[in-house]
């Protein structure tokens, strides 16, 4: 007979059928989540083949404990979990972040004049512009769905710490995403009193 198409489902299914040894229906899983994966990974700090790497890990990982998802949380935060922990040990093995400190002084989030003048900003891009402890654990309790408990033991640090740094994060991320639109709101209050 012909190729067999990969098979369709819920995640729930696909995970089943997975763990009852259907390797195609753990590729489908692969094939639908892999990007979202590999971002959060980039987010967390990884650079793009990094990020590729840790993303097969993680799959691998999942293929090997799929029995052990229950379809109780979307099996993007089950596999996404698994890819920070992985991401986690790396940075630790390679003392890459010192999470404890200071922030850093950096230039005010809304100094960036191409920034500001840009139509749209994306995510990624915004939070490049955070300290790196900051990107991790805003990366891990809101890209990895981690409570912020769950980050501190795993990153080492008082959970105070890294609900500074994810607070000193978020307003970051609020100032510097809501700089385009601004510019926008101008627009809108014309186009308002226009019409």
């Amino acid at each position: 007979m012909g190729t067999e198409r990969p098979p369709t489902g819920h995640d729930v299914e696909l995970a089943a059928l997975a763990a009852a040894g259907d390797r195609r229906a753990f590729g489908e899983l692969v094939r639908r989540h892999g990007s979202a994966v590999r971002g959060l990974l980039r987010r967390l700090g990884a650079d793009p083949a990094t990020a590729d790497d840790i993303a097969q890990d993680a799959f691998l990982v999942g293929y090997e404990q799929i029995a052990d998802y229950r379809g109780e949380g979307a099996f993007a935060g089950w596999i996404k979990k698994t890819a920070a922990r992985l991401y986690l040990r790396k940075v630790k093995r390679e003392s890459r972040f010192v999470l404890t400190e200071a922030p850093e002084d950096e230039a005010p989030v809304g100094s960036d004049g191409a920034a500001a003048s840009a139509d749209r900003l994306d995510l990624d891009e915004a939070l490049k512009s955070l300290s790196k402890a900051e990107r991790l654990c805003v990366s891990l309790c809101y890209g990895a769905d981690w409570s912020h408990t769950e980050a501190a033991e795993a990153l080492n640090i008082p959970l105070g710490t890294v609900k500074s740094h994810v607070k000193r994060g978020l307003d970051k991320l609020r100032v510097r995403m809501a700089a385009p639109s601004e510019n926008g709101s101008n627009d809108s209050a014309r186009r308002e009193s226009h019409g």
